[in-house]
């Protein structure tokens, strides 16, 4: 087993090393200007969907996906939560498209290098996602990764029909970690925009050090059996309660933070949050009752009508 262990990690080392280096020259090429990043969206692809654009919505959710996403459509499980979401609460305008692991909103997927490599080396595809959060928790580079995802959310919401000062709730789902990228992008998002930010975090993989004083609450949704996010509880000193003055430790005394369990779904496979095909005694699949469970946070937060009274 320790050979094994040891041939891995010779195999692995290389790797990690290189995606690091890409990761940080990607975002040294936004901080540098070298590139702009992108705003549009490929032909046909609309901004958002649900909630017809010839009306105000009842709220904004933008959903930023784990490792998986690689392009702009989703595809974690294939745009099943997305769907559900939208099919279970029309009133809501969703967002789903959005490239949190890319500073530069460049679809991974889409690079030719990277066309290439799908092919031959799927994994490092998911390593590059990797090696972009543990880019996002450090921080020497947080807050300009926060930046770059808070200002590519918000052009992604202007685009959708959202005006600034509104008052109309946004709310961030972030899945693993889509978790960091999302409590990350809390102040940019807030000082372009003005805006109510709600958020949700499933299986939610993050440091816990972004300053959250702009967001509205926090609903974690987790389970006793998703190991990966309990690594993450214990993996960064920020998550722990002794270290008191983190952001995610602010705001659990400040009353934000609530937990929602989702027992037994696991972080990925058969038994995840989102697999259809897992049932549960009620005979409702794992998927159903997580978005059953988003949509009612939704309802019963930014829409309830003590929140619905404007901006703060």
């Amino acid at each position: 087993m320790s050979v094994l262990l040891v041939v891995l990690l010779a195999g692995l080392g290389p790797l990690l090393l290189a995606e690091a280096l890409l990761a940080r020259f990607e975002l040294m090429t936004y901080a540098a200007r070298w590139r702009t990043p992108a705003t549009a969206l490929p032909p046909g692809m609309p901004y958002a969907r649900g909630a017809e654009p010839d009306r105000p919505p009842a709220a904004y959710l933008v959903y930023l996906d784990g490792i998986g996403k690689r392009r702009f459509r989703d595809t974690r499980d294939g745009g099943k939560l997305v769907r559900a979401v939208i099919e279970g609460a029309p009133e809501l305008r969703v967002l789903g498209q959005v490239l949190p692991y890319s500073p530069l909103a460049d679809p991974l997927a889409d690079r030719p290098v990277w066309t290439w490599l799908r092919h031959r080396a799927g994994l490092l595809l998911f390593l590059h996602n990797v090696m972009q959060i543990f880019i996002a928790a450090d921080r020497r580079y947080r807050p300009l990764y926060n930046r770059a995802v808070g200002s590519q959310i918000a052009a992604q919401l202007r685009h959708a029909g959202y005006e600034p000062d509104c008052g109309i709730p946004v709310v961030l789902l972030g899945y693993s970690g889509g978790a960091q990228l999302a409590l990350g992008a809390v102040e940019e998002i807030w000082s372009r925009l003005r805006v109510p930010l709600w958020l949700i975090t499933l299986g939610g993989f993050h440091n816990g050090a972004n300053d959250l004083t702009h967001a509205e609450h926090v609903d974690q949704l987790t389970s006793g059996a998703d190991w990966i996010e309990r690594t993450s509880t214990r993996l960064f000193p920020q998550r722990w309660r002794s270290w008191r003055w983190s952001g995610w430790n602010r705001a659990r005394r400040d009353g934000k933070i609530a937990v929602h369990r989702l027992d037994p779904a696991t972080h990925v496979g058969p038994l995840s949050y989102i697999s259809p095909s897992a049932l549960l005694p009620d005979g409702r699949s794992h998927l159903d009752r997580t978005t059953a469970e988003v949509i009612r946070l939704v309802r019963h937060g930014p829409l309830s009508d003590s929140a619905r009274s404007g901006p703060k």
